[in-house]
């Protein structure tokens, strides 16, 4: 094993998830694929399978998305990684137009997974702040 390459349990120690969770989000697609081990062979992980890791849970923890949503905000951010490397083949510019058209959708799609999200974040924020004018307005009326 190289010096880069970690196992499961290393990784998973230091994004802070169990070996289940990775392994779980091998099957969904997210990281890597089990497809590319040999049979009984231990799983391993280069550092960029670590910083994708920390990455999407980030974006789960921060946005609360469901495992769905992170796999379809994982396809979206993939297929514009694609776009990108296209883009960095210095194509004509009938084909950056077309890579142009065809980024658009993935990061609507990624955007209204966020906006989502931020009005649910505005509408508790929303309640909380109800919350806190009663209880300060019940606080003033006490303490007369």
């Amino acid at each position: 094993m190289s010096a880069t390459a970690l196992r499961i349990g290393e990784v998973a120690q230091r994004v802070g998830v169990t070996p289940r969770t990775i392994r779980y989000y091998e099957e969904l697609g997210l990281l890597g694929s089990a497809s590319t081990r040999d049979k009984g062979t231990h799983r391993t992980y280069a550092e960029a399978d670590v910083g994708r890791l920390q990455e999407l849970i980030r974006l789960r923890d921060l946005l609360g998305l469901t495992l769905e949503e992170l796999v379809e905000l994982a396809e979206a951010e993939e297929a514009r990684a694609a776009l990108r490397g296209r883009w960095e083949e210095d194509p004509s510019d009938e084909e950056r137009l077309r890579i142009v058209e065809e980024a658009i959708p993935h990061v609507e799609r990624q955007l209204v997974l966020v906006r989502g999200r931020q009005a649910t974040l505005d509408e508790f924020a929303g309640e909380l702040e109800t919350k806190l004018r009663r209880l300060r307005a019940r606080r003033r009326k006490l303490s007369r």
